[in-house]
């Protein structure tokens, strides 16, 4: 008879990755127990007592949380929570649920990060395995759990994205492929407002690679190439670039328009015209996920194909309506400055924009798309509780400013703002929780306010 203990696992969190580890933690075998401060849903409550696995929500009991062997500490929980302070004052071990789900699967991981873009790239890679055929789950901040399909189900290859909350907590974990977007500032609230530490935390994502695996990285990202500069891999670099920058540059777009992949396994070429995806932006997430998909070998007409169908992202640059003349653009993924930036891109030159800001800022530093601002819009409608740092910065820059605290009351000042032929943008730089519940609840409620105005 075996005398083997059996581990405690304690998962806080219980929404999708936490449920998922302490599933994946049942099937392992182990004693598991989940804890929430907040409410746990109806949908993760179900799913919790069908695999008979104790939980607590609305507080954590102590006793229970910190006899634990090992913590699984989802990603949205800060490191300064109480309760994640008393467990690593007992020298309990604390680990994402990447890192947990990491240790029972042998499948390929392609896993995505960046400020902006990383969803898109994900998405967009996914697209283009499913459809070639392979074996392939979606994971990390889309899809569902990696833990939780480690635990039911059984991929050949795994895309996952990954913010800098969810590599916190990554310490033996390897990708196979690792793609870095970009790096500007985000979230510095959670890294003590230093940039370097934000930097740090995307950079876990090549921890543990070897000579067999690849790294993919936007050439004109100064803050990623001095990091690479300044660290030492085993890893194969394949960078991507609006043009050609040198000899090193693995996707970039030729004289003649024609987007370029070079890679050991693959060499292929493609209109960039034949992309399903407009805007610089959408240049480099096709260049990351193409560069990918060689990488793994997929066959050249399967890559051509799919980056020329996939349909998009909602809350990316997403198309709403057009309402009296006035085309609306849901942005509402755009939660950063720089993301923003790469929104009034793609904008008509002409001064034509309403531009709709505002929301939870995270130290936002408005003066990279200043420019942008003054060649492109119009208007800036403010949305959130309290707007005065964008009206204070703002406020000699554009022709009019709105300062609005509902959602009702910006869409009509942008009614009020625009005209035939303008834009109205929502791409808020900022974080969503100030007025609502995610981004995605503004996005689908910006779209909602904009299609009953067509009725």
């Amino acid at each position: 008879m075996s005398t083997e203990k059996i581990k405690r696992l304690v998962v806080l969190g219980g929404g999708e990755s936490g449920v998922g580890a302490a599933i994946l933690g049942k099937v392992k075998n182990m004693d598991v127990f989940l804890s929430d401060m907040g409410t746990i849903s109806p949908h993760y409550r179900e799913m919790l007592e069908k695999w008979d696995i104790p939980y607590e929500h609305g507080h954590h009991t102590e006793e229970k949380i910190l006899n634990a062997d090992e913590v699984v500490k989802s990603p949205g929980i800060p490191p300064t929570a109480p309760i994640v302070r008393q467990i690593v004052g007992r020298g309990i071990p604390v680990i994402s649920e990447i890192e947990f789900a990491g240790r029972y699967t042998d499948a390929k991981m392609v896993c995505i990060t960046g400020s902006n873009g990383k969803t898109t790239t994900t998405l967009l890679t996914y697209h283009i395995l499913r459809d070639a055929g392979i074996n392939v789950g979606l994971a990390g901040n889309v899809g569902k759990s990696l833990a939780y399909q480690v635990a039911t189900e059984k991929h050949d290859v795994y895309v996952i994205e990954l913010s800098s909350f969810q590599l916190e907590n990554m310490y033996d974990f390897k990708a196979n492929v690792a793609v870095l977007m970009n790096i500007t500032p985000d979230h510095l609230d959670r890294y003590d407002y230093k940039m370097q530490n934000y930097v740090k935390a995307k950079f876990r994502i090549i921890n543990n690679m070897t000579y067999t695996d690849a790294i993919i990285y936007w050439q004109d990202d100064k803050t990623i190439t001095d990091q690479l500069n300044a660290i030492t891999t085993e890893a194969r670099l394949y960078p991507f670039s609006e043009h050609l920058e040198g000899d090193d540059t693995a996707a970039y777009v030729d004289d003649d328009g024609e987007l370029v992949f070079m890679t050991p396994e693959t060499s292929l070429m493609m209109p960039r015209a034949d992309l399903a995806l407009s805007g610089l932006h959408n240049l480099f997430n096709s260049m990351a996920a193409g560069l990918s998909a060689c990488l793994l070998d997929i066959r050249k007409d399967d890559i051509r194909r799919a980056l020329s169908d996939f349909e998009g992202v909602e809350h990316r640059l997403e198309y709403v309506a057009d309402v009296d003349g006035v085309r609306w653009i849901n942005d509402s993924k755009a939660t950063n400055v720089n993301s923003c930036w790469y929104a009034l891109e793609s904008m008509p030159s002409a001064r034509s924009t309403v531009l709709i800001l505002g929301g939870k800022d995270k130290g936002n530093d408005y003066s990279e798309i200043e420019s942008l601002v003054d060649s492109k819009v119009k208007a800036i409608v403010a949305m959130g509780k309290d707007n005065e740092k964008i009206i204070s910065f703002f406020k000699d820059k554009v022709p009019a400013i709105a300062d609005t605290h509902s959602l009702a009351d910006a869409v009509d000042a942008c009614r009020r703002l625009s005209q035939p032929g303008d834009t109205v943008l929502l791409s808020p730089c900022c974080a969503s929780f100030d007025l609502f519940k995610s981004y995605e609840d503004r996005g689908r409620q910006f779209k909602d306010a904009v299609r009953n105005l067509s009725r």
